[in-house]
């Protein structure tokens, strides 16, 4: 299993393959090693390396994914719109143990682990809606936690997060003309920006759960859907925070342009050659938390394992 002081050396690396040239990715000298029509462009030590991004066309050789397996690199292939179509992802098989705990689960138990996330996602929300001037005092956010609580069901608590979480939305994002949130619908530039944000954090929590040895589609408060990774989505629930900080990080400091877009049946994108700037500004935010995600990921392991270990929690910081 993967551990901490190893993890601190790791990168995560996105790779965009432009229009009309022959790119590749292949394995040489235990690099990652990155060409454009036959002329290496770039390289890095797969030893260094977790996930990498690509979009695009690319030739990928049979060595480089043989490699990556055996490095623990999981690889992920994007559409334009930056939505994962195919996940090359590393894994821990065989941790029976752990998949026997995951299945073993009562409801009364997943209830209490999903409550624990739903409140640790909006106590982290609160905090940065405090860092605006505009969050709950400690009595309502008391309140709040009562309300969680005492939750019966699982609609229930989903109805507590989905009024926190538009109230968060409309008072964190106010100074940005901010609407509402519309995932993956893409209808203005904020939401494309959460979107592709979330996107590279999810895929990151997942690959993280599955080098634990974690079955990524059974969750405890996402419940078993077709193809859904639910676990996955649990678990980037109290991290989304991270992504929402940055997206306003930057309209304060001018780095979104609206001009740097376009729309496309009613829908934004974005050109090829703006990719790299907003990509850039998600996946380094992710590496600066990588050791804070990481920790949580192994923690929630340990729980598994024994609930005799606290469940983990994770606590955005606002400066």
């Amino acid at each position: 299993m993967l551990t901490l002081p190893d993890f601190r050396e790791k990168q995560m690396l996105f790779v965009h393959a432009e229009w009309g040239t022959r790119s590749s990715l292949r394995f040489l000298n235990d690099n990652i090693v990155f060409s454009k029509d036959g002329k290496v462009v770039n390289r890095a030590s797969c030893h260094k390396v977790f996930a990498v991004f690509i979009m695009g066309d690319m030739m990928i050789t049979s060595r480089l994914l043989q490699k990556a397996g055996t490095h623990a690199i999981s690889l992920f292939f994007l559409r334009n719109n930056f939505e994962v179509f195919a996940p090359f992802a590393a894994k821990a098989e065989g941790n029976y143990l752990l998949r026997m705990k995951q299945y073993g689960l009562s409801e009364d138990e997943e209830f209490s682990i999903a409550k624990h996330i739903v409140a640790n996602k909006i106590e982290n929300q609160n905090r940065l809606l405090l860092s605006r001037k505009k969050g709950a005092d400690k009595e309502e956010m008391e309140q709040m936690r009562e309300r969680i609580k005492n939750a019966l069901n699982g609609q229930e608590l989903l109805g507590i997060e989905g009024e926190y979480s538009r109230k968060f939305f409309s008072g964190y994002f106010s100074e940005i003309n901010w609407w509402k949130r519309m995932p993956r619908v893409k209808p203005d530039v904020s939401n494309f920006l959460l979107d592709m944000g979330y996107t590279y954090l999810f895929n990151f929590v997942d690959a993280l759960l599955r080098l634990h040895g974690f079955d990524t589609y059974k969750g405890v408060y996402h419940k078993l859907f077709f193809q859904r990774k639910s676990l996955a989505c649990d678990i980037v629930e109290p991290f989304r925070c991270i992504i929402d900080r940055q997206l306003l990080k930057a309209y304060n400091l001018k780095q979104v342009h609206e001009g740097d877009f376009d729309i496309v049946h009613k829908k934004v994108t974005l050109p090829f050659d703006k990719q790299k700037k907003y990509t850039s500004l998600f996946l380094q935010v992710i590496m600066d938390q990588k050791e804070e995600i990481f920790s949580y990921v192994h923690e929630y392991y340990r729980h598994m394992m024994d609930t005799k270990n606290d469940m983990p929690k994770f606590n955005i910081k606002t400066k």
